[in-house]
């Protein structure tokens, strides 16, 4: 069941912030997840018209010494039965990451498989509250996934320091949880161990974001086919798990355990032993002490109690509770910079694809390099047009967007040309990525130390020039994508000024400024 208990409130034995699993060897492109898809969808690339990348396309598989791309510094962060995670400076922009070491030596099948699943659902997922991988490595002796680093500490964590959240706090995190929780199910994916432990702050500052970590135990599922895998924690598992026969809304019961825990401090299900506690959970009898909840309202216990319905079928979705009235009560209508807004609005408006290999550099650049801070007012703007909190906005959600400043016919009209030059997975809405992407202050993030430092990391061979060998490399898909030779050769052709068959740097930053 993978039920481990190593601290007073619920807890496990993985290392402190960022969980490790054991490995196996592994060819990430020829495996596919749960549901038997491959993670990317089949696609041909015959012409340049056709060529579109997107940040999806960067996260893959290496073979090689990792310390040749990263200084991993000494002392682990996190330590686990079969590895530890380490920060690592990439050499090259000098951008710190967490770098999760898994030994081979201390893995088997079982870990094999949980590796796998971890890493391909986490390259598909997109959202602001959702850990983002970077890249995956491995070599004779370990496997190394490199993510997002995150310096603010484990929900937990803030939890033990505080004793209890205020109404208005549990609501700001439980907004960010639900809405992560239901990003996943609507695109088919149970977490299956949500817990404070597995749940960080992206920084220490007063308003950083949550970030969901560990899917090691997620499943892409089936829409009315039941689970029967047990997974999960004592404290937060569902009753039906236990009984191996569940749905999606088991993440949803784990949800309302965490209020719970947010609002009074310790868990509703609690004993000496797993035993005790997990009978407890099959029981589904909790109580709210009087004294201890006597200043929270009656709406966050309802709220809980909806969470917590132990008939599923009865209980909230993620959707329903991210809407539940709860939360309009504690944090009102959503207050904005309306120039901010506007402003951003423009920028989307205005965002056009250029040429080719400009745009696949512009979405390495956004994905890669871009800090917490740069993103954190862009996210402001997009968690307002989210309005259904699915984390991405669909066609409705950009018309009711724009029509507030463009009226409603010009607004249809723009928000079809934003689509077209923006989607480029081509899902009919715009991701998380594809929005920042396409709203990012492109003078800050296009300044000469970052040009000079991405030119170097396309430049494989450090001969000061760009051949179509190089940017196959960097921009080649992959995963069931097949991209005609001529291709890559275009892409030089369209920047190549002297007609020499390589792009100089000088070419790549007239090209990359032209954006401006």
């Amino acid at each position: 069941m993978g039920c481990n208990v190593s601290k007073q409130v619920p807890g496990n034995a993985t290392p402190k912030g960022y969980a490790t699993a054991g490995t196996y060897d592994v060819n990430l492109k020829s495996q596919t997840s749960n549901d038997g898809k491959s993670p990317h969808a089949a696609r041909e690339i015959s012409s340049l018209k056709d060529f579109k990348i997107t940040h999806l396309d960067f996260i893959r598989e290496k073979s090689g010494n990792i310390n040749k791309e990263y200084s991993l510094l000494p002392q682990a962060i996190g330590r686990g039965a079969y590895g530890e995670v380490r920060r690592a400076l990439h050499k090259k922009t000098n951008v710190l990451r967490a770098v999760k070491i898994i030994y081979k030596d201390a893995s088997d099948k079982e870990d094999h498989e949980r590796l796998i699943n971890e890493v391909n659902i986490l390259r598909n997922l997109d959202h602001p509250n959702i850990m983002k991988i970077i890249e995956f490595y491995q070599d004779e002796k370990a496997f190394y996934i490199v993510t997002e680093f995150y310096n603010g500490g484990e929900l937990f964590d803030k939890i033990t320091e505080m004793k209890n959240f205020s109404e208005k706090q549990a609501a700001m995190a439980m907004k960010q949880i639900l809405s992560a929780v239901n990003y996943c199910h609507q695109n088919n994916i149970v977490h299956r161990d949500l817990k404070p432990e597995n749940i960080l702050y992206e920084s220490k500052r007063d308003d950083a974001q949550l970030k969901i970590i560990d899917f090691g135990t997620s499943k892409a599922y089936t829409h009315n086919t039941k689970m029967n895998q047990k997974f999960g924690t004592p404290y937060y598992i569902a009753p039906e798990v236990l009984k191996r026969k569940y749905t999606e809304k088991c993440d949803v019961w784990s949800c309302g355990v965490i209020m719970y825990i947010l609002l009074c401090g310790y868990p509703p299900f609690n004993g000496d032993n797993d035993k005790i506690i997990v009978d407890k959970v099959l029981s589904g009898k909790y109580e709210f002490n009087p004294a201890e909840w006597i200043g929270i309202s009656e709406d966050a216990i309802k709220f809980i109690k909806k969470m917590m319905e132990y008939d599923p079928n009865q209980r909230y979705s993620a959707e329903q509770a991210l809407n539940d009235p709860w939360f309009k009560t504690m944090l009102g209508e959503a207050n904005y910079d309306k120039p901010l807004t506007v402003s951003t609005l423009m920028n989307l408006k205005q965002f056009r694809a250029g040429r080719k290999l400009q745009e696949a550099t512009w979405v390495f650049l956004v994905s890669n390099l871009a800090t917490r801070e740069e993103k954190s007012q862009l996210l402001t703007t997009f968690q307002l047009l989210d309005a259904n909190g699915d984390g991405k906005l669909s066609r409705e959600e950009l018309i009711a967007g724009y029509q507030k400043i463009l009226g409603l016919e010009n607004a249809e009209i723009e928000v079809e040309a934003i689509l077209n030059a923006v989607d480029n997975n081509n899902s009919g809405a715009i991701d998380y990525t594809e929005f920042v992407m396409a709203t990012m202050n492109r003078q800050k993030l296009l300044s000469k130390e970052r040009l000079e430092a991405v030119f170097k990391m396309f430049d494989k061979d450090g001969n000061g020039y760009l051949t179509a060998d190089e940017i196959k490399e960097i921009f080649n898909p992959g995963d069931n994508t097949e991209v005609d030779e001529k291709v890559w050769t275009d892409l030089i052709n369209e920047v190549d000024q002297n007609s020499d068959g390589k792009i100089s740097y000088k070419e790549f930053k007239d090209m990359m400024l032209k954006l401006l």
